[in-house]
């Protein structure tokens, strides 16, 4: 398994998706039935190869990611041949950024002395993809760029 197998909400929510991934391989729904009962490591297998090909497709459209701590945001464009990355440090540590309050005081602070910004861009790896699952794994979350964007007008 390449990435990580997804959850049982997950499969739920793409269930359809996953028989027509079985009627690719010639699985008809009595025989996933037999495999689970009768070869469990089989149908774990599947359920493997179902999750990469569904982690490969979202990872090869994703173009933004956040990770926001407490104190810090770690804002990723994911170009076309590498991450770029800008990077907020706000060193008030009386301020979470990932609460309410928190974000607002940072809104209207953003350009104090308590707020620092660093911007730098790394190479892809061999497997751009696997760059990406492994930020995701970080505590990453796919998001459509738009505080990347305004800070990247901001700063440049």
């Amino acid at each position: 398994m390449k990435y990580k197998r997804l959850t049982k909400e997950q499969l739920e929510e793409l269930h359809q998706e996953f028989v027509n991934f079985l009627a690719t391989q010639s699985i008809t729904a009595e025989e996933w039935a037999t495999l689970k009962k009768d070869k469990p490591q089989v149908a774990e297998e599947e359920l493997d190869v179902f999750s990469d090909l569904i982690w490969e497709g979202v990872l090869s459209k994703v173009n933004y990611l956040e990770n926001i701590s407490a104190n810090h945001m770690h804002l990723f464009e994911l170009a076309e041949k590498e991450m770029k990355l800008i990077s907020v440090k706000v060193a008030n540590l009386n301020i979470d950024l990932r609460t309410a309050a928190g974000f607002g005081w940072f809104k209207k602070n953003w350009q104090s002395d308590f707020v620092e910004y660093l911007t730098a861009s790394k190479a892809y790896s061999e497997d751009k993809n696997s760059d990406k699952f492994d930020l995701i794994e970080q505590g990453a979350v796919i998001t459509k760029g738009e505080l990347y964007q305004w800070f990247d007008e901001i700063i440049n």
